[in-house]
């Protein structure tokens, strides 16, 4: 599809998440790529540096590894009875380095919380049913879902397959929770893609990507879901649910 692009000789290309900017980077070093909710830009060689992205690359970052401690500690906070958490992740989602990253925060943090963590695997979406049976197995009382493109893609199934199995879940972003989830904590990706906008504007009046910084999220929010709460038997705290952005009833 990249290359599809690059034929046609578009102006500029826009690039959701890592895996497409990946595949424009390797495309065209030419056509200016804006690249939207990036992992970590620098770890998988798409830019030389945020503050100078140096080529054809530049746009935003979510924050990936970054956020896994922060993302783990709410969890505990909000829902500090389990003791066995499953994380799933998408092997290959990111580069080598980030995904290394994503693995060594969570389980870093598991150990400090005094959690036990089993890394799941979902190559792809066929892969859902099989990740949730194998934490049943291992009688899992938690999830978290680590950020990919594709398990973002299927945000509603792993809700609905959370649900099934009576798992309290924490996911990166707010679809989850309107989907259902329990809750999340991250940037808002709706923003990003907003925020994206900016640059295409600035590039077709004449900037040069190499020159533009890229943006990385100053918010981060946090939403509870109170119905899937009450449905878990959870009680979530009045003290936590003052500190949550938006809490949906």
């Amino acid at each position: 599809m990249a290359a599809e692009l690059v034929a046609l000789k578009v102006d500029v290309i826009v690039a959701g998440a890592t895996p497409a900017a990946r595949a424009a980077k390797q495309a065209t070093s030419t056509i200016p790529v804006v690249a939207v909710a990036m992992g970590d830009p620098v770890g998988d060689e798409l830019v030389a540096s945020l503050g100078s992205p140096g080529a054809n690359v530049t746009g935003n970052t979510f924050l990936g590894p970054e956020l896994v401690a922060k993302r783990l500690q709410l969890f505990r906070d909000a829902a500090p009875g389990f003791s066995r958490l499953a994380a799933i992740w998408h092997p290959g989602a990111y580069g080598e380095r980030t995904m290394q990253g994503f693995l060594k925060e969570s389980e870093a943090t598991a150990r400090k919380l005094g959690i036990e963590l089993q890394l799941v695997q979902a190559l792809y979406a066929a892969d859902l049913e099989n990740a949730f049976s194998a934490m049943t197995r291992w009688n899992a009382d938690a999830l978290i879902v680590l950020p990919s493109p594709m398990l973002f893609a299927e945000h509603r199934r792993i809700v609905e397959l959370a649900a099934r199995n009576r798992l309290p879940a924490m996911y990166q972003a707010r679809e989850f929770v309107d989907a259902g989830g329990l809750m999340s904590y991250g940037a808002n990706l709706a923003d990003l893609n907003r925020r994206a906008a900016t640059y295409v504007d600035k590039i077709l009046k004449g900037a040069k990507p190499a020159d533009l910084p890229v943006e990385q999220p100053t918010k981060f929010e946090l939403l509870v879901n109170l119905k899937t709460a009450r449905e878990l038997g959870l009680t979530i705290s009045r003290e936590f649910l003052l500190i949550a952005d938006e809490v949906i009833e």
